[in-house]
């Protein structure tokens, strides 16, 4: 006869396996994102002391920078299984497959017209519909509902490439998650993310980075350092919601890159945020 598990034992082994994939989403972040931060940190160290945006301290001097780890090393925990759990659970019950191998077979190369299309195509039909629906979701949440999600980014009164990853999980979830899984349900093959994850990993780094530099002509088409602190400034919250291309900026009359200017007045105007990361997490919950 079979013994057969009670109740608490079978607890324990959902907690132990649980468990063991946090812990490995924990080691597979800091593999990955480890020596992206070592670059920008030795790479933005040395050009903001020629070129800083900001005369003042490194960014190792920032205030707030224990918080900012906190996010660089726990939140993309969250948006890895995030994503898996958001387009696991769509392709269940909007395209009816419900085995774990089949899900793996269905989005392995991607699926229709889209993962017909060749490599460099799919990237840039990624980049440009991605950065479209990010533009208008970065607006959404600068409206009266969602503000308070979006405030914990704003929160940074020293601005810093690592102040890139300060998100809310709840920001995450209906912003970057929501857009690059519906890419994959869509029918992009997902080894454009072998290109398009550490690009927006270090593009997030350099529009955040301590640096005077507006790209010239092309500030009308590339975000870049100067236009990305002026959507951080006081003055100009309402403006700048382009991650990547400022294009969709210019197209939609939210640029602002005044001649002969920088932003430099950084953080919320009335909100108090708190300085820990775990009081951050709650602030937008229990306001």
């Amino acid at each position: 006869m079979t013994p057969r598990l009670s109740a608490d034992s079978l607890g324990v082994i959902m907690f132990g396996s649980f468990a063991l994939q946090v812990a490995y989403g924990f080691s597979h972040t800091l593999m990955r994102v480890l020596p992206y931060m070592a670059g920008m940190g030795v790479v933005f160290a040395a050009l903001s002391y020629f070129s800083p945006c900001n005369a003042g301290k490194p960014w190792w001097s920032e205030k707030g920078l224990a918080v900012d780890l906190c996010y660089w090393f726990i939140v993309p925990v969250f948006t890895r299984y995030g994503r898996i759990g958001f387009v696991v659970l769509a392709t269940m019950y909007l395209l009816g497959i419900h085995s774990w191998q089949g899900i793996v077979d269905f989005y392995d190369h991607g699926h229709g017209p889209l993962s017909r299309l060749p490599y460099w195509l799919q990237l840039i039909l990624y980049l440009v519909s991605t950065e479209f629906a990010l533009y208008w979701i970065h607006r959404f949440f600068h409206g009266a509902r969602l503000w308070k999600y979006h405030a914990v980014h704003h929160s940074s009164e020293e601005l810093e490439w690592i102040s890139a990853s300060r998100f809310h999980p709840v920001n995450l979830l209906m912003g970057s998650i929501l857009v690059t899984s519906l890419a994959l349900i869509a029918g992009f093959s997902p080894t454009i993310f072998l290109i398009m994850a550490p690009f927006d990993t270090l593009s997030s780094g350099f529009v955040h980075a301590n640096l005077d530099w507006t790209l010239g002509p092309l500030k009308y088409v590339i975000a870049s350092p100067v236009f990305h602190r002026w959507h951080h400034d006081k003055k100009a919250l309402g403006k700048n919601f382009a991650a990547t291309l400022s294009i969709y900026d210019w197209m939609f009359g939210t640029l602002y890159m005044p001649e002969g200017e920088l932003p430099g007045d950084y953080g919320l105007i009335e909100e108090h945020m708190p300085e820990s990361f775990g009081a951050q997490v709650l602030y937008p919950l229990v306001n």
